[in-house]
């Protein structure tokens, strides 16, 4: 959580509409070649909390995306990874601002965190609230921690961290990692134990348009994720599966329980088309492609 000295410092804005997407991809693409951190160099935080109230959700455009996720249609309460979507638009807004340090293009989102306090409406109305959190160094650059609120009746029923990494040149750059220390106890003769595989639960085919439906569903029609030749300018022969994608199909096979908080990591992306298979046990759960990659973990627990 941000200390409240910074909140107290944290200057809100009001909209009066959500942002469009496609000029914010368009402005944060143009301004990244202008954003190159340097190794060592302090990066400011910006100090602006977005807010959006009166957020109605369009029905049609929930069932679209219910249906391209895997949950159910028509269902009373938002599935749990919807308001992230509805907060996507302030998300883009503060990264593509010239006072976001980190270059938009190459930004990569590691990790998202969700607490979940009660079920939400798919009726309701709701006021959303976006900030950056915090930057933080990474042995790959810098990591920016960005959280998006959704509010009712002027509780938080809605909250989300992710993590995003922006890779450049770092102090540790070339540097050679210390040996690690022998652990006291383990396998014999210096064997390394991997840790056991969940059990698989289904298999899933994802076609290659995967990444344009979701991208028409959410309104993330970031180029990576559509054709083949866009993806190839960002170092990729195929395109990938959105990341929150992964994880939304994750928990609509999960199933989440009203309250929860959610944890998980983006460990290597998916590649469009191919197949992937869901596994899980107890609250975890995994994403694994050919080889037993990994490509998304994370587990589902009570909210504390």
């Amino acid at each position: 959580m941000a200390d409240h000295c910074s909140m107290r410092r944290m200057h809100t804005r009001t909209l009066a509409a959500s942002p469009a997407l496609a000029p914010l991809l368009a402005c944060g693409a143009l301004a990244s070649p202008f954003k190159r951190p340097r190794p060592g160099g302090m990066l400011k935080t910006p100090p602006t909390r977005l807010v959006l109230p009166g957020v109605r959700i369009d029905l049609a455009k929930l069932a679209a995306y219910e249906r391209v996720c895997g949950y159910g249609v028509g269902a009373d309460a938002l599935p749990v990874t919807y308001p992230h979507v509805l907060g996507f638009p302030l998300a883009m807004r503060l990264m593509s601002a010239r006072t976001f340090p980190l270059p938009l293009l190459g930004l990569v989102h590691t990790a998202v965190e969700i607490v979940q306090r009660d079920a939400l409406p798919a009726t309701g109305e709701y006021e959303l609230h976006a900030y950056i959190e915090g930057l933080a160094p990474h042995r790959r650059g810098t990591e920016a921690t960005l959280v998006t609120e959704a509010r009712a009746g002027g509780s938080l029923v809605w909250e989300s961290r992710s993590t995003y990494l922006a890779r450049h040149r770092t102090e540790q750059t070339g540097q050679t990692e210390a040996p690690r220390k022998k652990a006291h106890a383990g396998p014999p003769s210096g064997e390394v134990r991997k840790p056991t595989p969940l059990p698989a639960i289904a298999e899933w085919r994802l076609g290659g348009d995967l990444g344009r439906r979701y991208g028409a569903a959410s309104g993330d029609r970031n180029p990576i994720h559509l054709h083949p030749l866009t993806a190839r300018l960002f170092g990729f022969r195929r395109p990938i599966a959105h990341g929150m994608w992964t994880v939304a199909r994750c928990l609509a096979e999960h199933g989440v329980p009203e309250a929860a908080h959610i944890k998980a990591e983006f460990r290597a992306p998916v590649l469009l088309p191919g197949t992937v298979t869901y596994a899980a046990k107890g609250g975890a759960f995994e994403l694994r492609g050919g080889g037993e990659r990994v490509h998304v973990a994370g587990e589902v627990r009570p909210p504390a």
